[in-house]
């Protein structure tokens, strides 16, 4: 299977949109909404004509350009079962485990409750891509919402089983500085979290974004899929603590940070 293009869209104040576009089929898909001009501008710079949309879950900043680019016309809306009563516009929905065929591309769906009650991450195997919402961000995780943090925990270990080492992470914001200021705060003689820490600045510094991520960067720098290493525990102070716990440890200290 040829790559995908792919193009990661700016929206309102620090999310991300992402477009995929097969050039054989024609086929164009988009993962989240969170509003129309900015991903209407790409599509007419390239000429794509958007195929699909998949939404992640349903809090305004991820949907709120259904509308508007679903009326373009030609364009199915594919959105999570447990989610379909609080997204307006889906056309489709998926159930954890469950697959959708877009164009050439196999994609499954992955129950990641915590941020919200029933948000669905979505994996491209063929293309080594997933997609994670407000679940698991570079270097961080998304707050709890509508979840507890036995919940989260549960949802980010499911993503570090599933999703192999090389598959590149787009996720919904460009929260990945500040994640990592407070990264380094608990996880302190971490080498490869330091190194990707002063990346990632460099990075701000010019202006270009920090996503996507990969699943061998995170498990290497983001603390909160490891809630589960003894070493990470004993910083901070929890020796023998269930992961859960030390999960929501973090998760308590990331809220202030």
């Amino acid at each position: 299977m040829a790559d995908a293009d792919i193009r990661l869209i700016p929206c309102r104040s620090d999310n991300y949109a992402v477009l995929v576009h097969d050039p054989e089929s024609g086929t164009t898909l988009l993962v989240d909404a969170p509003e129309a001009a900015p991903i209407a501008r790409v599509l007419d710079e390239t000429g794509w004509a958007l195929t699909h949309i998949l939404i992640t879950h349903h809090h305004p900043d991820h949907v709120e350009g259904i509308a508007a680019l679903k009326a373009r016309g030609g364009v199915t809306v594919i959105g999570p079962h447990d989610e379909a009563s609080r997204i307006d516009g889906l056309d489709e929905l998926l159930n954890d485990g469950e697959s959708a065929t877009i164009g050439p591309w196999a994609v499954r769906a992955i129950s990641t409750p915590g941020h919200t009650s029933g948000p669905l991450s979505y994996w491209l195997p063929g293309l080594h891509l997933a997609f994670t919402g407000d679940t698991l961000f570079a270097m961080g995780c998304g707050r709890l919402f509508e979840g507890d943090a036995a919940t989260m925990w549960a949802s980010l270990l499911t993503l570090r089983q599933v999703l192999p080492d090389e598959t590149r992470i787009y996720c919904g914001h460009e929260y990945t500085q500040k994640n990592a200021e407070f990264a380094t705060s608990v996880d302190t003689d971490n080498a490869a979290l330091a190194a990707r820490r002063k990346e990632v600045e460099a990075a701000r510094a010019r202006g270009e974004p920090t996503v996507p991520t990969t699943m061998r960067a995170e498990k290497e720098t983001n603390p909160f899929l490891r809630a589960d290493d003894p070493a990470l525990a004993e910083k901070l102070g929890l020796v023998r603590a269930e992961p859960a716990d030390v999960f929501a440890e973090l998760r308590s200290r990331r809220d202030v940070f």
